[in-house]
């Protein structure tokens, strides 16, 4: 149990997570001047690095295991990159926080430094992402998309020593790692089509904590939560999981309306469909889940 001017926060022990966990707590501690611990948790999607994701399981691979420790009381909140939480928490718990979101691009790192559409035919590209593998093959269906899995320095290496010819990571992840020199191209979320939620993260606490959602609280983005709420509402209408190729990304037009674009395919890349519909900003987060469970819907047929 933690004492009443300290926090103990759940992460993953990533370099990546801690990170990104560590930047979070450091705001935190500035702005409530509460002292954060950390409670380091190994997770399926962890422990599991010889297989793809979408063939380990179901979304919250990444997730379960720290959702336990909160559930246990073993920590007070956790720091998720949302794109991993699945569309229904355990019970008990809540995300009490949505901090202003990273870049949500994906990007391209290749070894001889070229961009997607220079790279030889033939040239492995490595991946942990399905969508990644069925959006990138309908632009070069003459390169050799491969599974990618490891931390961010493993998968870079693997491009260093050859294994692959290239791989394709989220740009949010490498500017956190204070990495952004090794990118070779970023690639366009039109027809790169981001994760749900990529870039945002998502503080987690128990529901019977008001204290601690308060202090949370105080870091919540409402406008990144509204656009992650519009994304994941075409995840929680398709009932997605690792297994299917969904992404979804939503957007602040200029005339200030909502752009979602999202995407589905089967879990051999065929029948890619993609749909892109707009609207006047939502003025909450359920108006927004709405919005994208309507375009989720049109994605099902």
């Amino acid at each position: 149990m933690t004492g009443s001017g300290s926090l103990v926060m759940a992460t993953r022990r990533s370099q990546l997570a801690l990170a990104q966990s560590r930047a979070f707590a450091a705001e935190l501690a500035t702005r409530s001047g509460v002292k954060i611990t950390e409670l380091h948790v190994v997770t399926t999607g962890d422990r599991v690095q010889d297989r793809p994701l979408s063939e380990v399981g179901g979304k919250g691979l990444f997730v379960k295991e720290i959702e336990e420790a909160l559930i246990e009381h073993r920590a007070d909140f956790a720091v998720h990159s949302i794109k991993d939480v699945p569309a229904q928490l355990a019970p008990g718990l809540r995300i009490a926080c949505i901090p202003r979101r990273a870049d949500p691009r994906d990007v391209l790192v290749s070894s001889a430094g070229l961009p997607l559409r220079e790279l030889p035919a033939g040239s492995k590209v490595g991946t942990s992402s399905l969508r990644r593998a069925v959006l990138l093959r309908r632009l070069r269906p003459d390169l050799d998309f491969v599974p990618l899995r490891g931390n961010v320095d493993t998968r870079l290496r693997k491009v260093r020593e050859g294994q692959v010819q290239a791989a394709v990571l989220a740009k949010a992840g490498l500017d956190r790692l204070g990495l952004s020199d090794v990118v070779t191209e970023i690639l366009d979320p039109v027809s790169c089509v981001p994760a749900v939620g990529q870039g945002a993260l998502g503080i987690e606490c128990r529901d019977d904590d008001p204290r601690t959602a308060s202090l949370l609280g105080e870091l919540h983005d409402p406008a990144t939560a509204i656009a992650v709420a519009a994304e994941r509402g075409v995840l929680i209408q398709l009932e997605g999981n690792c297994k299917l190729p969904i992404a979804a990304h939503a957007v602040r037009a200029e005339d200030g309306r909502m752009v979602l674009r999202a995407m589905l395919a089967r879990a051999d890349g065929t029948e890619l469909r993609i749909e892109q519909r707009e609207r006047a900003w939502p003025g909450d987060e359920r108006e927004a889940e709405e919005f994208g469970r309507g375009v989720g819907g049109l994605l099902r047929g």
